[in-house]
Protein backbone atom coordinates (compact mmCIF):
# COMPACT_ATOMS: atom_id res chain seq x y z
CA UNK A 1 0.00 0.00 0.00
CA UNK A 2 2.78 2.24 0.91
CA UNK A 3 4.85 1.53 -2.33
CA UNK A 4 1.30 2.54 -4.43
CA UNK A 5 0.37 5.84 -2.21
CA UNK A 6 4.06 6.91 -3.25
CA UNK A 7 4.05 5.75 -7.07
CA UNK A 8 0.87 7.81 -6.98
CA UNK A 9 2.69 10.73 -5.19
CA UNK A 10 5.08 10.70 -7.69
CA UNK A 11 2.91 10.32 -10.76
CA UNK A 12 0.64 12.98 -9.61
CA UNK A 13 4.32 15.17 -8.60
CA UNK A 14 5.04 14.34 -12.70
CA UNK A 15 2.47 15.73 -13.47
CA UNK A 16 2.22 19.08 -11.57
CA UNK A 17 5.37 19.70 -12.79
CA UNK A 18 4.57 18.52 -16.69
CA UNK A 19 1.62 20.96 -16.70
CA UNK A 20 4.05 24.01 -15.16
CA UNK A 21 6.65 22.75 -17.77
CA UNK A 22 4.15 23.83 -20.36
CA UNK A 23 2.63 26.36 -19.27
CA UNK A 24 6.03 28.31 -19.35
CA UNK A 25 6.75 27.26 -22.43
CA UNK A 26 3.25 28.85 -23.56
CA UNK A 27 3.20 32.35 -21.99
CA UNK A 28 5.41 33.65 -24.91
CA UNK A 29 7.07 37.12 -24.40
CA UNK A 30 6.15 39.58 -26.80
CA UNK A 31 9.52 41.26 -28.12
CA UNK A 32 7.80 43.57 -31.02
CA UNK A 33 8.88 47.01 -31.17
CA UNK A 34 5.37 48.18 -31.41
CA UNK A 35 4.11 47.30 -28.15
CA UNK A 36 3.83 50.43 -25.71
CA UNK A 37 2.88 50.42 -22.34
CA UNK A 38 -0.20 52.53 -20.92
CA UNK A 39 0.19 54.61 -17.95
CA UNK A 40 -2.46 55.89 -15.11
CA UNK A 41 -0.69 59.18 -15.59
CA UNK A 42 1.84 60.77 -17.91
CA UNK A 43 2.61 63.11 -15.65
CA UNK A 44 2.70 63.08 -11.55
CA UNK A 45 2.08 66.41 -9.49
CA UNK A 46 3.24 66.81 -6.14
CA UNK A 47 1.29 69.87 -5.57
CA UNK A 48 1.90 70.42 -1.73
CA UNK A 49 3.87 73.48 -1.53
CA UNK A 50 6.06 72.82 1.79
CA UNK A 51 7.36 75.61 4.43
CA UNK A 52 9.84 73.18 5.82
CA UNK A 53 11.64 69.96 4.88
CA UNK A 54 9.37 67.42 3.74
CA UNK A 55 8.50 64.69 1.33
CA UNK A 56 5.50 63.40 -0.38
CA UNK A 57 4.63 60.00 -2.18
CA UNK A 58 2.56 59.36 -4.98
CA UNK A 59 2.20 56.57 -7.35
CA UNK A 60 1.01 55.44 -10.98
CA UNK A 61 0.04 51.99 -12.36
CA UNK A 62 1.69 50.77 -15.42
CA UNK A 63 -0.21 48.36 -17.88
CA UNK A 64 0.56 45.92 -20.63
CA UNK A 65 -2.68 45.64 -22.87
CA UNK A 66 -1.19 43.05 -24.44
CA UNK A 67 -2.03 39.09 -24.83
CA UNK A 68 1.35 38.63 -24.45
CA UNK A 69 3.40 39.15 -21.12
CA UNK A 70 6.31 41.65 -22.48
CA UNK A 71 9.68 42.59 -20.58
CA UNK A 72 10.59 46.11 -19.64
CA UNK A 73 13.91 46.20 -20.53
CA UNK A 74 14.56 49.59 -18.02
CA UNK A 75 12.79 51.75 -15.54
CA UNK A 76 15.34 54.38 -14.48
CA UNK A 77 14.81 58.12 -13.24
CA UNK A 78 16.24 60.35 -15.81
CA UNK A 79 18.36 62.66 -13.03
CA UNK A 80 19.66 59.76 -11.84
CA UNK A 81 21.32 59.31 -8.53
CA UNK A 82 21.34 63.55 -8.44
CA UNK A 83 17.51 62.85 -8.51
CA UNK A 84 15.41 64.68 -5.48
CA UNK A 85 13.08 61.93 -6.53
CA UNK A 86 13.46 58.24 -5.76
CA UNK A 87 11.35 55.27 -7.05
CA UNK A 88 9.88 51.88 -6.09
CA UNK A 89 8.90 49.41 -8.37
CA UNK A 90 6.21 46.62 -7.12
CA UNK A 91 7.66 46.97 -3.88
CA UNK A 92 11.67 46.94 -4.72
CA UNK A 93 12.95 50.67 -4.23
CA UNK A 94 15.90 51.91 -6.27
CA UNK A 95 16.96 54.55 -9.07
CA UNK A 96 17.30 51.93 -11.65
CA UNK A 97 15.68 48.45 -12.84
CA UNK A 98 16.03 45.92 -15.55
CA UNK A 99 14.06 43.36 -17.22
CA UNK A 100 10.66 44.13 -15.07
CA UNK A 101 7.94 41.50 -16.30
CA UNK A 102 4.25 42.17 -16.27
CA UNK A 103 2.32 39.55 -17.69
CA UNK A 104 -0.16 39.60 -20.54
CA UNK A 105 -3.09 42.14 -19.65
CA UNK A 106 -1.85 42.99 -16.30
CA UNK A 107 -0.16 45.97 -14.59
CA UNK A 108 2.59 46.97 -11.91
CA UNK A 109 2.64 49.80 -9.54
CA UNK A 110 6.09 52.46 -9.52
CA UNK A 111 5.77 54.58 -6.72
CA UNK A 112 7.59 58.04 -7.29
CA UNK A 113 8.97 60.28 -4.22
CA UNK A 114 9.91 64.06 -3.56
CA UNK A 115 12.14 65.18 -0.85
CA UNK A 116 12.05 69.18 -0.53
CA UNK A 117 13.97 71.73 1.44
CA UNK A 118 12.32 74.52 0.76
CA UNK A 119 15.16 76.47 2.68
CA UNK A 120 17.77 75.15 -0.10
CA UNK A 121 18.70 78.76 -2.29
CA UNK A 122 19.54 76.53 -5.22
CA UNK A 123 16.20 75.00 -5.25
CA UNK A 124 13.95 75.71 -8.57
CA UNK A 125 10.40 76.70 -7.83
CA UNK A 126 9.36 73.65 -9.86
CA UNK A 127 11.53 70.42 -9.23
CA UNK A 128 11.41 67.89 -12.30
CA UNK A 129 12.74 64.87 -13.41
CA UNK A 130 10.89 62.06 -15.50
CA UNK A 131 10.43 58.34 -14.98
CA UNK A 132 11.54 56.35 -18.36
CA UNK A 133 10.60 53.22 -19.60
CA UNK A 134 12.71 51.20 -22.08
CA UNK A 135 10.63 48.55 -23.24
CA UNK A 136 11.41 46.29 -27.09
CA UNK A 137 13.08 49.51 -28.00
CA UNK A 138 10.78 52.46 -27.21
CA UNK A 139 11.11 54.94 -24.77
CA UNK A 140 8.54 56.25 -23.27
CA UNK A 141 8.26 58.60 -20.10
CA UNK A 142 6.29 59.92 -17.06
CA UNK A 143 7.26 63.56 -16.21
CA UNK A 144 7.38 64.40 -12.11
CA UNK A 145 6.68 68.03 -10.87
CA UNK A 146 6.78 69.11 -7.40
CA UNK A 147 6.51 72.35 -6.35
CA UNK A 148 10.12 73.47 -4.63
CA UNK A 149 10.25 77.24 -2.67
CA UNK A 150 7.63 78.43 -0.50
CA UNK A 151 5.63 80.21 -4.02
CA UNK A 152 1.38 80.92 -4.85
CA UNK A 153 1.92 78.41 -7.46
CA UNK A 154 -1.11 78.39 -10.48
CA UNK A 155 -1.95 74.95 -11.96
CA UNK A 156 -3.00 74.17 -15.48
CA UNK A 157 -6.15 72.53 -15.15
CA UNK A 158 -7.85 73.07 -18.34
CA UNK A 159 -6.32 70.67 -21.58
CA UNK A 160 -8.65 71.96 -24.70
CA UNK A 161 -7.09 71.01 -28.28
CA UNK A 162 -5.58 73.93 -30.20
CA UNK A 163 -5.03 75.40 -27.30
CA UNK A 164 -1.89 75.80 -24.63
CA UNK A 165 -2.94 74.39 -21.47
CA UNK A 166 -4.51 76.81 -18.97
CA UNK A 167 -5.71 78.10 -15.75
CA UNK A 168 -8.54 81.13 -15.74
CA UNK A 169 -7.03 83.63 -13.00
CA UNK A 170 -9.31 86.43 -13.72
CA UNK A 171 -12.95 85.09 -14.92
CA UNK A 172 -15.25 87.51 -16.44
CA UNK A 173 -16.27 90.13 -14.71
CA UNK A 174 -13.68 89.15 -11.85
CA UNK A 175 -10.65 91.46 -10.59
CA UNK A 176 -7.60 89.54 -9.96
CA UNK A 177 -4.65 90.70 -7.83
CA UNK A 178 -0.74 89.21 -7.40
CA UNK A 179 1.21 90.81 -4.70
CA UNK A 180 4.94 90.70 -3.41
CA UNK A 181 3.88 88.70 -0.99
CA UNK A 182 4.98 85.52 -2.20
CA UNK A 183 6.65 85.20 -5.64
CA UNK A 184 3.73 83.45 -8.19
CA UNK A 185 4.72 80.79 -10.41
CA UNK A 186 2.69 79.68 -13.62
CA UNK A 187 2.93 76.20 -14.98
CA UNK A 188 0.72 76.29 -18.17
CA UNK A 189 -1.12 79.31 -19.16
CA UNK A 190 -2.44 81.65 -16.81
CA UNK A 191 -5.56 83.42 -18.28
CA UNK A 192 -7.56 86.84 -17.93
CA UNK A 193 -10.84 86.13 -19.40
CA UNK A 194 -13.23 88.20 -21.59
CA UNK A 195 -14.14 91.71 -18.75
CA UNK A 196 -11.73 90.09 -16.21
CA UNK A 197 -8.98 92.37 -15.39
CA UNK A 198 -5.48 91.45 -13.41
CA UNK A 199 -3.44 93.81 -11.58
CA UNK A 200 0.01 93.50 -10.62
CA UNK A 201 1.44 95.30 -7.68
CA UNK A 202 5.12 96.71 -7.13
CA UNK A 203 7.61 94.16 -6.36
CA UNK A 204 5.68 91.25 -7.59
CA UNK A 205 7.90 87.93 -8.88
CA UNK A 206 6.27 86.27 -11.86
CA UNK A 207 7.84 82.71 -12.85
CA UNK A 208 7.35 81.05 -15.70
CA UNK A 209 8.01 77.26 -16.24
CA UNK A 210 8.84 76.17 -19.56
CA UNK A 211 6.33 76.38 -22.74
CA UNK A 212 4.05 78.73 -19.54
CA UNK A 213 2.47 81.99 -20.14
CA UNK A 214 0.11 84.72 -19.82
CA UNK A 215 -2.72 85.96 -21.81
CA UNK A 216 -5.35 88.59 -21.62
CA UNK A 217 -8.19 87.02 -23.96
CA UNK A 218 -9.89 89.22 -25.97
CA UNK A 219 -12.30 91.84 -23.49
CA UNK A 220 -9.70 91.33 -20.46
CA UNK A 221 -7.05 93.90 -18.94
CA UNK A 222 -3.60 94.31 -17.76
CA UNK A 223 -2.13 96.59 -15.25
CA UNK A 224 1.35 96.05 -14.06
CA UNK A 225 1.75 98.94 -11.49
CA UNK A 226 5.77 98.39 -11.30
CA UNK A 227 8.07 101.69 -9.89
CA UNK A 228 11.49 102.75 -9.78
CA UNK A 229 12.44 101.60 -6.28
CA UNK A 230 10.13 98.11 -6.97
CA UNK A 231 9.79 96.84 -10.24
CA UNK A 232 7.65 94.01 -11.35
CA UNK A 233 9.86 90.70 -12.64
CA UNK A 234 8.76 88.62 -15.71
CA UNK A 235 11.16 85.46 -16.20
CA UNK A 236 11.49 81.73 -16.11
CA UNK A 237 11.35 79.24 -12.66
CA UNK A 238 14.58 78.62 -12.85
CA UNK A 239 17.02 81.48 -11.71
CA UNK A 240 20.22 79.37 -10.68
CA UNK A 241 23.65 79.94 -12.55
CA UNK A 242 23.18 78.94 -16.25
CA UNK A 243 20.21 80.19 -16.42
CA UNK A 244 19.91 83.38 -15.15
CA UNK A 245 20.97 84.69 -18.42
CA UNK A 246 19.86 82.18 -21.04
CA UNK A 247 16.78 82.90 -23.48
CA UNK A 248 13.98 81.16 -24.58
CA UNK A 249 12.74 79.35 -20.86
CA UNK A 250 9.42 80.31 -21.18
CA UNK A 251 6.53 81.27 -23.60
CA UNK A 252 5.34 84.45 -23.90
CA UNK A 253 2.84 87.18 -22.56
CA UNK A 254 -0.24 87.49 -24.75
CA UNK A 255 -2.51 90.55 -25.26
CA UNK A 256 -5.63 90.54 -27.49
CA UNK A 257 -8.17 93.58 -27.93
CA UNK A 258 -10.49 94.94 -25.48
CA UNK A 259 -11.95 98.10 -24.69
CA UNK A 260 -9.94 98.97 -21.38
CA UNK A 261 -6.52 99.87 -21.90
CA UNK A 262 -3.64 97.81 -20.50
CA UNK A 263 -0.75 99.47 -18.90
CA UNK A 264 3.04 97.61 -18.14
CA UNK A 265 4.93 100.22 -15.95
CA UNK A 266 8.22 99.13 -14.71
CA UNK A 267 8.68 95.95 -15.59
CA UNK A 268 11.68 93.20 -16.42
CA UNK A 269 10.29 91.02 -18.95
CA UNK A 270 13.33 88.68 -19.86
CA UNK A 271 14.76 84.64 -20.81
CA UNK A 272 11.43 83.72 -23.16
CA UNK A 273 10.92 83.38 -26.45
CA UNK A 274 8.40 86.04 -26.96
CA UNK A 275 8.29 89.35 -24.32
CA UNK A 276 4.55 91.03 -26.00
CA UNK A 277 2.71 89.22 -28.63
CA UNK A 278 -0.33 92.37 -29.09
CA UNK A 279 -3.03 90.89 -31.42
CA UNK A 280 -6.02 91.53 -32.47
CA UNK A 281 -8.10 88.71 -32.92
CA UNK A 282 -11.08 89.75 -34.85
CA UNK A 283 -11.46 92.83 -34.67
CA UNK A 284 -10.07 96.55 -33.08
CA UNK A 285 -12.19 97.18 -29.63
CA UNK A 286 -10.56 100.66 -28.49
CA UNK A 287 -7.52 99.87 -26.43
CA UNK A 288 -4.07 100.29 -26.53
CA UNK A 289 -1.12 99.17 -24.82
CA UNK A 290 0.98 101.84 -22.58
CA UNK A 291 4.10 100.12 -22.22
CA UNK A 292 6.70 102.47 -19.70
CA UNK A 293 10.10 101.73 -17.96
CA UNK A 294 10.30 98.50 -18.80
CA UNK A 295 13.34 96.14 -20.24
CA UNK A 296 12.60 93.50 -22.49
CA UNK A 297 15.74 91.50 -22.82
CA UNK A 298 16.97 87.48 -23.80
CA UNK A 299 13.88 86.83 -25.93
CA UNK A 300 14.84 83.89 -28.62
CA UNK A 301 12.09 85.33 -30.69
CA UNK A 302 10.75 88.65 -30.37
CA UNK A 303 11.00 91.15 -27.87
CA UNK A 304 7.38 92.62 -28.98
CA UNK A 305 5.60 91.02 -31.63
CA UNK A 306 2.55 92.84 -33.18
CA UNK A 307 -0.80 91.93 -35.47
CA UNK A 308 -2.42 95.68 -35.58
CA UNK A 309 -2.41 96.94 -31.95
CA UNK A 310 -2.22 100.73 -30.79
CA UNK A 311 1.13 100.99 -28.52
CA UNK A 312 2.53 104.33 -26.82
CA UNK A 313 6.25 103.27 -25.33
CA UNK A 314 8.28 105.52 -23.36
CA UNK A 315 12.04 104.95 -21.88
CA UNK A 316 12.20 101.14 -22.87
CA UNK A 317 15.01 99.07 -23.25
CA UNK A 318 15.11 96.16 -25.73
CA UNK A 319 17.58 93.78 -26.27
CA UNK A 320 19.42 90.43 -27.06
CA UNK A 321 16.68 89.00 -29.08
CA UNK A 322 16.71 86.27 -31.44
CA UNK A 323 14.84 87.26 -34.30
CA UNK A 324 13.36 91.13 -34.14
CA UNK A 325 13.08 93.41 -31.03
CA UNK A 326 10.25 94.64 -32.55
CA UNK A 327 7.94 93.05 -35.31
CA UNK A 328 5.03 95.76 -35.96
CA UNK A 329 2.84 93.68 -38.89
CA UNK A 330 -0.49 94.11 -40.27
CA UNK A 331 -1.02 98.00 -39.42
CA UNK A 332 -1.29 99.62 -36.41
CA UNK A 333 -0.57 102.52 -34.36
CA UNK A 334 3.03 103.11 -32.47
CA UNK A 335 4.39 105.95 -30.81
CA UNK A 336 8.05 104.99 -29.37
CA UNK A 337 9.80 108.36 -27.58
CA UNK A 338 13.21 107.30 -25.45
CA UNK A 339 13.93 103.82 -26.54
CA UNK A 340 17.19 101.90 -26.90
CA UNK A 341 17.06 99.60 -28.88
CA UNK A 342 20.53 97.50 -28.77
CA UNK A 343 20.63 94.07 -30.86
CA UNK A 344 24.05 91.70 -30.40
CA UNK A 345 22.53 88.46 -30.59
CA UNK A 346 25.24 85.74 -30.45
CA UNK A 347 23.65 82.14 -29.61
CA UNK A 348 22.83 81.46 -32.85
CA UNK A 349 23.29 83.41 -36.51
CA UNK A 350 20.39 86.55 -36.35
CA UNK A 351 19.61 87.20 -39.64
CA UNK A 352 16.64 89.39 -39.10
CA UNK A 353 16.43 93.00 -37.99
CA UNK A 354 16.19 94.30 -34.75
CA UNK A 355 12.71 95.86 -36.19
CA UNK A 356 10.42 94.77 -38.94
CA UNK A 357 7.19 96.95 -40.26
CA UNK A 358 4.39 95.46 -42.42
CA UNK A 359 1.22 96.58 -43.12
CA UNK A 360 -0.79 93.39 -45.14
CA UNK A 361 -1.59 89.80 -45.86
CA UNK A 362 -1.66 87.68 -48.45
CA UNK A 363 -5.45 86.18 -49.21
CA UNK A 364 -5.95 82.97 -50.19
CA UNK A 365 -5.45 84.46 -54.01
CA UNK A 366 -2.46 85.71 -53.75
CA UNK A 367 -3.99 89.33 -53.09
CA UNK A 368 -2.66 91.91 -50.94
CA UNK A 369 -5.15 92.84 -47.98
CA UNK A 370 -3.60 96.09 -46.51
CA UNK A 371 -4.37 97.63 -42.88
CA UNK A 372 -3.47 101.26 -41.62
CA UNK A 373 -0.08 101.79 -40.28
CA UNK A 374 1.24 104.59 -38.44
CA UNK A 375 5.37 104.66 -36.56
CA UNK A 376 6.99 107.22 -34.63
CA UNK A 377 10.23 107.16 -33.88
CA UNK A 378 11.48 109.97 -31.60
CA UNK A 379 14.88 110.72 -29.72
CA UNK A 380 15.49 106.54 -29.71
CA UNK A 381 18.12 104.66 -30.56
CA UNK A 382 18.38 101.47 -33.00
CA UNK A 383 21.17 99.76 -32.90
CA UNK A 384 22.61 96.43 -33.15
CA UNK A 385 25.53 94.16 -34.95
CA UNK A 386 23.13 93.43 -38.24
CA UNK A 387 24.13 95.92 -41.43
CA UNK A 388 20.75 96.53 -41.85
CA UNK A 389 18.39 97.05 -38.33
CA UNK A 390 15.61 98.12 -39.98
CA UNK A 391 13.09 96.75 -42.64
CA UNK A 392 9.97 98.20 -43.89
CA UNK A 393 7.94 95.79 -45.63
CA UNK A 394 4.71 98.12 -46.55
CA UNK A 395 2.21 99.00 -49.57
CA UNK A 396 2.23 101.68 -50.02
CA UNK A 397 -1.12 103.07 -48.62
CA UNK A 398 -2.58 104.82 -46.23
CA UNK A 399 1.31 104.25 -44.16
CA UNK A 400 3.09 106.88 -42.30
CA UNK A 401 6.72 106.67 -40.66
CA UNK A 402 8.79 108.38 -39.42
CA UNK A 403 12.18 108.81 -37.28
CA UNK A 404 12.80 111.84 -35.38
CA UNK A 405 16.14 112.69 -33.72
CA UNK A 406 17.40 108.57 -33.85
CA UNK A 407 20.18 107.20 -34.10
CA UNK A 408 20.00 104.67 -36.48
CA UNK A 409 22.13 101.06 -37.95
CA UNK A 410 20.95 101.16 -41.60
CA UNK A 411 21.98 101.32 -44.69
CA UNK A 412 19.09 103.50 -46.09
CA UNK A 413 19.25 106.91 -47.60
CA UNK A 414 18.48 109.07 -44.13
CA UNK A 415 18.30 112.29 -46.51
CA UNK A 416 14.45 111.18 -47.14
CA UNK A 417 13.27 114.53 -44.46
CA UNK A 418 10.07 113.30 -44.82
CA UNK A 419 10.87 109.80 -42.95
CA UNK A 420 14.40 110.72 -41.11
CA UNK A 421 14.74 113.83 -39.19
CA UNK A 422 18.06 115.30 -37.95
CA UNK A 423 19.04 111.37 -37.15
CA UNK A 424 22.47 110.22 -37.21
CA UNK A 425 23.28 106.94 -39.48
CA UNK A 426 26.14 103.98 -38.36
CA UNK A 427 27.75 105.86 -35.81
CA UNK A 428 28.62 103.23 -32.68
CA UNK A 429 25.93 104.86 -29.47
CA UNK A 430 29.20 103.40 -27.15
CA UNK A 431 26.98 101.57 -24.80
CA UNK A 432 28.66 100.73 -21.49
CA UNK A 433 28.76 96.94 -21.55
CA UNK A 434 26.49 95.83 -24.25
CA UNK A 435 27.17 92.20 -23.13
CA UNK A 436 25.73 92.26 -20.11
CA UNK A 437 22.76 94.07 -21.65
CA UNK A 438 23.95 97.56 -20.07
CA UNK A 439 23.14 100.18 -22.67
CA UNK A 440 23.47 102.88 -20.61
CA UNK A 441 26.15 105.30 -22.39
CA UNK A 442 29.24 106.20 -22.21
CA UNK A 443 30.66 109.96 -21.39
CA UNK A 444 31.91 109.95 -24.95
CA UNK A 445 28.56 108.81 -26.88
CA UNK A 446 27.21 110.31 -30.03
CA UNK A 447 23.80 110.16 -28.42
CA UNK A 448 24.53 112.51 -25.68
CA UNK A 449 22.99 115.89 -25.87
CA UNK A 450 21.55 115.38 -28.81
CA UNK A 451 17.51 115.04 -28.40
CA UNK A 452 14.73 117.19 -29.01
CA UNK A 453 13.67 119.28 -26.30
CA UNK A 454 9.88 119.25 -27.18
CA UNK A 455 10.25 115.11 -27.34
CA UNK A 456 12.29 115.15 -24.19
CA UNK A 457 9.23 117.19 -21.92
CA UNK A 458 6.67 114.63 -22.81
CA UNK A 459 9.23 112.36 -21.13
CA UNK A 460 10.60 114.43 -18.25
CA UNK A 461 12.92 112.15 -16.82
CA UNK A 462 14.87 108.68 -18.11
CA UNK A 463 14.52 104.85 -17.03
CA UNK A 464 16.58 105.63 -13.93
CA UNK A 465 14.68 108.67 -13.18
CA UNK A 466 16.95 111.10 -14.14
CA UNK A 467 16.15 114.63 -15.11
CA UNK A 468 16.81 114.69 -19.03
CA UNK A 469 15.61 118.37 -19.84
CA UNK A 470 18.47 120.25 -19.60
CA UNK A 471 20.45 118.76 -22.50
CA UNK A 472 18.76 115.80 -23.62
CA UNK A 473 20.27 112.30 -24.67
CA UNK A 474 18.65 110.13 -26.93
CA UNK A 475 17.91 107.08 -26.24
CA UNK A 476 16.23 105.66 -22.40
CA UNK A 477 19.26 106.07 -20.46
CA UNK A 478 20.45 110.05 -19.54
CA UNK A 479 24.07 110.05 -19.13
CA UNK A 480 25.29 111.54 -16.27
CA UNK A 481 28.71 111.69 -14.60
CA UNK A 482 30.03 109.66 -11.95
CA UNK A 483 31.49 111.54 -8.94
CA UNK A 484 34.86 109.86 -7.87
CA UNK A 485 35.72 110.81 -4.08
CA UNK A 486 39.17 110.82 -2.77
CA UNK A 487 40.71 108.44 -0.76
CA UNK A 488 41.70 109.70 2.89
Amino acid sequence: MAISRLKNTLLISGLVLMMIASCQKDEKINSSPSVKLSFSADTIIFDTVFTTIGSITKEISVYNKESEKIVISSINLAGGNNSRYSINVDGVPGTHFNDVEIGPNDSIFVFARVNINPGDADLPFIVTDSIVFETNGNIQDVDLVAWGQNANFILWDTDRPGLPKYKIVAAEGVDTTWTKSLPIVVYGYAVVDSTGSLTIEPGTKVHFHSGSGLWIYKGGSLKVLGTLEEPVYFQSDRLDGFYQYLPGQWDRIWINEGAVDNVIEYAVIRNGFIGLQLETLQEYMGNQLFLNNTIIENMSGAGILTRFYLVASHNCVFTNCGQYALALTLGGSYDFRHVTIGNFWNYTVRTTPSIYINNYYLDQNNQAVEFPFNGNFANSIIYGNQREEIVVDDMGNDFTLKFDHCLLKTEKDINESEIFINSLKNQDPLFVDYTVNDLQLDSISPARDIGKIEIANTVPTDLKGVDRLESPDIGAYEWIPVIETKKR
